[in-house]
Protein backbone atom coordinates (compact mmCIF):
# COMPACT_ATOMS: atom_id res chain seq x y z
CA UNK A 1 0.00 0.00 0.00
CA UNK A 2 1.50 3.10 -1.09
CA UNK A 3 1.55 6.54 0.33
CA UNK A 4 -1.87 7.72 -2.05
CA UNK A 5 -3.73 4.37 -0.29
CA UNK A 6 -2.43 4.86 3.03
CA UNK A 7 -2.48 9.14 3.37
CA UNK A 8 -4.98 10.16 0.95
CA UNK A 9 -7.57 7.97 -0.01
CA UNK A 10 -9.14 7.71 3.56
CA UNK A 11 -9.61 11.21 3.62
CA UNK A 12 -10.96 11.52 -0.19
CA UNK A 13 -13.66 8.22 0.93
CA UNK A 14 -14.67 9.93 4.01
CA UNK A 15 -15.48 13.34 2.45
CA UNK A 16 -17.36 11.73 -0.38
CA UNK A 17 -19.07 9.63 1.64
CA UNK A 18 -20.37 11.53 4.11
CA UNK A 19 -22.28 13.96 2.48
CA UNK A 20 -25.94 15.00 3.45
CA UNK A 21 -27.27 12.81 0.74
CA UNK A 22 -24.94 9.72 2.08
CA UNK A 23 -25.98 10.38 5.76
CA UNK A 24 -29.27 10.01 4.87
CA UNK A 25 -29.05 6.42 2.88
CA UNK A 26 -26.82 5.63 5.80
CA UNK A 27 -29.55 6.21 8.23
CA UNK A 28 -31.62 4.17 6.30
CA UNK A 29 -29.45 0.92 6.33
CA UNK A 30 -28.91 1.12 9.90
CA UNK A 31 -32.56 0.83 10.88
CA UNK A 32 -32.95 -2.01 12.32
CA UNK A 33 -29.48 -3.35 13.25
CA UNK A 34 -29.11 -4.64 17.07
CA UNK A 35 -27.16 -6.88 19.60
CA UNK A 36 -23.75 -7.27 18.71
CA UNK A 37 -22.91 -6.23 14.99
CA UNK A 38 -20.21 -7.01 12.75
CA UNK A 39 -19.05 -3.89 10.68
CA UNK A 40 -17.48 -4.49 7.40
CA UNK A 41 -14.94 -1.43 6.00
CA UNK A 42 -16.32 0.83 9.04
CA UNK A 43 -13.64 3.68 7.81
CA UNK A 44 -13.55 6.72 9.55
CA UNK A 45 -16.94 5.61 11.68
CA UNK A 46 -19.20 7.68 9.84
CA UNK A 47 -22.13 5.16 10.79
CA UNK A 48 -21.21 5.23 14.62
CA UNK A 49 -23.91 8.04 15.60
CA UNK A 50 -26.71 6.39 13.63
CA UNK A 51 -26.49 3.03 15.19
CA UNK A 52 -29.99 2.36 16.94
CA UNK A 53 -30.21 2.09 20.58
CA UNK A 54 -30.58 -1.89 20.53
CA UNK A 55 -27.05 -2.16 19.23
CA UNK A 56 -24.71 -3.33 22.20
CA UNK A 57 -21.74 -3.26 20.34
CA UNK A 58 -19.63 -3.38 17.17
CA UNK A 59 -16.90 -5.42 15.96
CA UNK A 60 -14.92 -3.44 13.13
CA UNK A 61 -13.02 -4.40 10.16
CA UNK A 62 -10.68 -1.69 8.65
CA UNK A 63 -7.75 -2.22 6.84
CA UNK A 64 -6.89 1.72 6.99
CA UNK A 65 -4.93 2.79 9.81
CA UNK A 66 -5.52 5.99 9.31
CA UNK A 67 -9.07 6.01 8.33
CA UNK A 68 -9.60 4.04 12.11
CA UNK A 69 -7.40 6.73 13.55
CA UNK A 70 -9.77 9.59 12.29
CA UNK A 71 -12.85 7.89 14.03
CA UNK A 72 -11.41 8.92 16.84
CA UNK A 73 -13.39 11.18 18.26
CA UNK A 74 -16.95 9.55 16.89
CA UNK A 75 -15.90 6.40 18.40
CA UNK A 76 -15.14 8.38 22.32
CA UNK A 77 -18.51 10.37 21.77
CA UNK A 78 -20.31 6.66 21.34
CA UNK A 79 -21.73 5.13 23.71
CA UNK A 80 -21.68 2.04 21.75
CA UNK A 81 -18.24 -0.12 22.41
CA UNK A 82 -16.38 -0.40 18.96
CA UNK A 83 -13.71 -2.88 18.94
CA UNK A 84 -11.22 -3.20 15.39
CA UNK A 85 -11.09 -6.60 15.03
CA UNK A 86 -9.44 -7.36 11.68
CA UNK A 87 -8.13 -5.68 8.76
CA UNK A 88 -9.07 -7.88 5.96
CA UNK A 89 -13.13 -8.73 5.90
CA UNK A 90 -11.67 -12.08 3.50
CA UNK A 91 -10.26 -13.43 7.11
CA UNK A 92 -12.06 -12.14 10.28
CA UNK A 93 -10.73 -13.75 13.51
CA UNK A 94 -14.29 -13.93 15.01
CA UNK A 95 -16.37 -17.77 16.13
CA UNK A 96 -19.01 -18.88 14.17
CA UNK A 97 -22.62 -17.59 14.75
CA UNK A 98 -20.79 -14.52 17.13
CA UNK A 99 -22.69 -11.42 15.66
CA UNK A 100 -26.37 -10.94 15.34
CA UNK A 101 -26.59 -8.26 12.57
CA UNK A 102 -23.99 -6.73 9.91
CA UNK A 103 -23.40 -3.52 8.17
CA UNK A 104 -21.50 -2.61 4.59
CA UNK A 105 -21.75 1.06 3.31
CA UNK A 106 -20.11 0.67 0.06
CA UNK A 107 -17.42 -1.67 1.01
CA UNK A 108 -17.97 -4.67 -0.87
CA UNK A 109 -16.84 -2.45 -4.29
CA UNK A 110 -13.54 -2.36 -3.04
CA UNK A 111 -12.49 -5.51 -1.35
CA UNK A 112 -10.23 -8.26 -3.57
CA UNK A 113 -12.01 -11.34 -2.38
CA UNK A 114 -15.85 -10.46 -2.09
CA UNK A 115 -17.14 -13.85 -2.44
CA UNK A 116 -14.75 -14.65 0.78
CA UNK A 117 -15.85 -12.06 2.79
CA UNK A 118 -19.40 -12.77 1.98
CA UNK A 119 -19.27 -16.45 3.24
CA UNK A 120 -17.27 -14.84 6.46
CA UNK A 121 -20.04 -12.61 7.45
CA UNK A 122 -22.82 -15.46 6.76
CA UNK A 123 -20.41 -17.78 9.00
CA UNK A 124 -19.99 -15.05 11.97
CA UNK A 125 -23.77 -14.08 11.77
CA UNK A 126 -26.27 -16.09 13.63
CA UNK A 127 -28.81 -18.35 11.73
CA UNK A 128 -31.35 -15.76 11.05
CA UNK A 129 -28.97 -12.91 11.34
CA UNK A 130 -29.30 -9.92 9.36
CA UNK A 131 -27.16 -8.63 7.13
CA UNK A 132 -27.82 -4.80 5.96
CA UNK A 133 -26.07 -3.58 2.75
CA UNK A 134 -25.65 -0.45 1.13
CA UNK A 135 -23.42 -0.27 -1.61
CA UNK A 136 -22.87 0.77 -5.51
CA UNK A 137 -22.99 -1.98 -8.21
CA UNK A 138 -23.66 -3.02 -11.97
CA UNK A 139 -26.24 -0.47 -12.93
CA UNK A 140 -29.96 -1.40 -14.29
CA UNK A 141 -29.42 0.12 -17.64
CA UNK A 142 -27.29 -0.97 -20.38
CA UNK A 143 -26.20 2.37 -21.33
CA UNK A 144 -24.72 3.17 -18.06
CA UNK A 145 -23.62 -0.26 -17.81
CA UNK A 146 -21.16 0.60 -20.98
CA UNK A 147 -19.72 3.68 -19.25
CA UNK A 148 -19.12 1.42 -15.97
CA UNK A 149 -16.97 -1.27 -18.18
CA UNK A 150 -15.02 1.46 -19.85
CA UNK A 151 -14.52 3.63 -16.72
CA UNK A 152 -14.25 0.70 -14.03
CA UNK A 153 -9.97 0.38 -14.54
CA UNK A 154 -9.49 4.02 -14.14
CA UNK A 155 -11.94 4.04 -10.74
CA UNK A 156 -10.03 0.61 -9.58
CA UNK A 157 -6.49 2.30 -10.09
CA UNK A 158 -7.79 5.57 -8.36
CA UNK A 159 -10.23 4.12 -5.93
CA UNK A 160 -8.22 1.81 -4.02
CA UNK A 161 -9.28 -1.23 -5.98
CA UNK A 162 -12.83 -0.25 -6.42
CA UNK A 163 -14.86 -1.84 -9.08
CA UNK A 164 -18.14 -0.50 -10.42
CA UNK A 165 -19.93 -3.68 -12.23
CA UNK A 166 -20.22 -5.86 -8.93
CA UNK A 167 -23.94 -7.39 -8.82
CA UNK A 168 -24.42 -6.70 -5.07
CA UNK A 169 -27.93 -9.01 -5.34
CA UNK A 170 -26.28 -11.88 -7.12
CA UNK A 171 -23.50 -12.04 -5.19
CA UNK A 172 -25.50 -12.28 -1.78
CA UNK A 173 -27.33 -15.14 -3.71
CA UNK A 174 -24.58 -16.54 -4.56
CA UNK A 175 -23.16 -16.95 -0.74
CA UNK A 176 -26.10 -17.66 0.21
CA UNK A 177 -27.97 -15.17 1.49
CA UNK A 178 -31.41 -14.82 1.34
CA UNK A 179 -32.45 -11.13 0.07
CA UNK A 180 -35.21 -10.22 2.37
CA UNK A 181 -35.37 -6.89 1.06
CA UNK A 182 -34.11 -4.84 -1.73
CA UNK A 183 -34.10 -1.05 -3.17
CA UNK A 184 -32.07 -0.46 -6.18
CA UNK A 185 -31.54 3.55 -7.30
CA UNK A 186 -29.63 5.71 -8.44
CA UNK A 187 -28.05 8.09 -5.89
CA UNK A 188 -29.24 11.82 -6.48
CA UNK A 189 -26.35 13.86 -7.05
CA UNK A 190 -24.03 11.50 -8.23
CA UNK A 191 -23.12 10.27 -11.31
CA UNK A 192 -24.97 7.20 -12.57
CA UNK A 193 -22.07 4.64 -13.06
CA UNK A 194 -20.73 5.83 -9.66
CA UNK A 195 -24.29 5.56 -7.93
CA UNK A 196 -26.00 2.48 -8.90
CA UNK A 197 -27.24 1.61 -5.23
CA UNK A 198 -28.45 -0.97 -3.55
CA UNK A 199 -29.55 -0.66 -0.29
CA UNK A 200 -31.29 -3.50 1.29
CA UNK A 201 -31.30 -7.07 4.43
CA UNK A 202 -30.11 -10.44 3.43
CA UNK A 203 -30.61 -13.12 5.80
CA UNK A 204 -28.36 -15.76 6.74
CA UNK A 205 -30.36 -18.94 6.89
Amino acid sequence: MGVYERHVLPRIVEASLGTKGALKLRRRVCAGLHGRVLELGFGSGLNVPLYPEEVTGVVAVEPSDLAWQRSDGRRSRSTVPVERVGLDGASVPLPDDSCDTALSTWTLCTIPDVEAALDEVRRILRPGGRFHFLEHGLAPDHGVRRWQHRIEPVQKRIGGGCHLTRQIVYLLDDAGFVVDEVDVFYEPGAPKPFGADSLGVAVSP
